[in-house]
């Protein structure tokens, strides 16, 4: 059986709630997962795991989670070839090209940790609606695909 962990940082409660739609689909599909808040995680326990997700918010005008700061600095030291990753989460159109900033960073240090995109980063509009539900659930289904190659 697959394993999975979904690190994510929320303030509003969305991005928690985006963590939640792929951890269901996740279950759906036979995978074991594990849920931390990013303040209590350690990046290398992804070293532990099949699939490694992180699911930040971006703050302002393109901050990351000042909570994970240490676990965003950590990241890109773990070696994590051979696993795969996602980054998902929940942002607001207003901060234009600040939109989810954050995602796309913690996805450049799964990066540089080596580990190997399995879907394409998941952006949602503030809090995700049926769309942004069929989106994540398709992102669920590409990782466990990449993951079983």
């Amino acid at each position: 059986m697959a394993t999975a962990k979904v690190i994510f940082a929320t303030i509003t409660g969305n991005n928690e709630d985006v963590a939640d739609i792929i951890i269901e689909k996740l279950e759906q599909l036979g995978v074991d997962v594990t849920k931390e808040e990013i303040s209590q995680a350690d990046a290398n326990d992804f070293k532990n795991f099949d699939i490694c997700i992180v699911v930040p918010y971006t703050y302002d005008e393109g901050a990351l989670p000042e909570e994970g700061l240490d676990f965003f600095d950590d990241l890109p030291e773990v070696d994590l070839h051979g696993k795969v990753y996602g980054c998902a989460g929940s942002g607001d159109t207003f901060y234009d090209d600040d939109y989810c900033r954050a995602v796309t960073d913690f996805s450049n240090a799964f990066k540089k940790a080596g580990a190997t995109q399995g879907a394409d980063d998941v952006f949602v509009n503030l809090a995700p609606e049926a769309d942004d539900v069929k989106h994540l659930d398709a992102f669920a289904e590409k990782l466990v695909a990449k993951q079983a190659e």
